[in-house]
């Protein structure tokens, strides 16, 4: 068993006999009181987000978490629908699991899924993604004074700040952290 002091971001742990994961945790020593954790964790089974205060030695049991890699495949209606590569396993998600994630989604993109106890909790993106521009506007000419950058929308319907030299129908590498653009592909 692991204490308080142990949790990181994206850890999974059994809270109140839920499945949580971890999504934010910070340890803190107010002036002539006992240290604490003060984390933020999320259950599994509801989806409800709540703010929890443990004592800095306080045990808690960590619950084992597997990553595999998957591919995007389709939307579904709201959902979106992940395969693996490997058994051609599908795993669906819904939209609000898939979050921002989304912007940088395209067929056949890898993406790395977390699973506890064979329920997906997050899905994460590698550092950056190809992405094709669906609509540029021409630059004008002679706004060509220091690093001058237009609005470009990609496949995804992203909007995506870029030199004026980019044209509709280019592949740009997008920084997926970001969400800016880092060069051409």
């Amino acid at each position: 068993m692991a204490t308080a002091n142990d949790l990181r971001r994206g850890m999974a742990i059994n809270y109140n006999g839920d499945i949580c994961v971890v999504l934010d945790s910070q340890h803190r020593t107010p002036g002539n009181l006992r240290a604490f954790v003060q984390a933020s964790i999320r259950s599994i089974r509801t989806g409800k987000s709540s703010d929890v205060r443990f004592s800095s030695t306080e045990k808690i049991e960590v619950v084992p978490m597997m990553t595999r890699k998957m591919e995007y495949s389709y939307k579904d209606l709201e959902d979106y629908v992940f395969s693996d590569p490997e058994t051609y396993e599908t795993v669906t998600l819904p939209p609000e699991l898939v979050g921002d994630v989304k912007n940088y989604l395209v067929e056949n993109a890898q993406v790395t899924m977390t699973f506890v106890e064979d329920k997906a909790v997050s899905l994460e993106l590698p550092s950056s993604v190809v992405l094709t521009v669906t609509d540029a506007p021409e630059g004008i000419r002679g706004d060509s004074a220091n690093n001058v950058q237009k609005s470009v929308t990609m496949e995804t319907g992203i909007v995506v700040q870029a030199p004026l030299f980019i044209k509709t129908g280019e592949k740009l590498k997008i920084d997926t952290r970001t969400g800016k653009y880092m060069e051409r592909a």
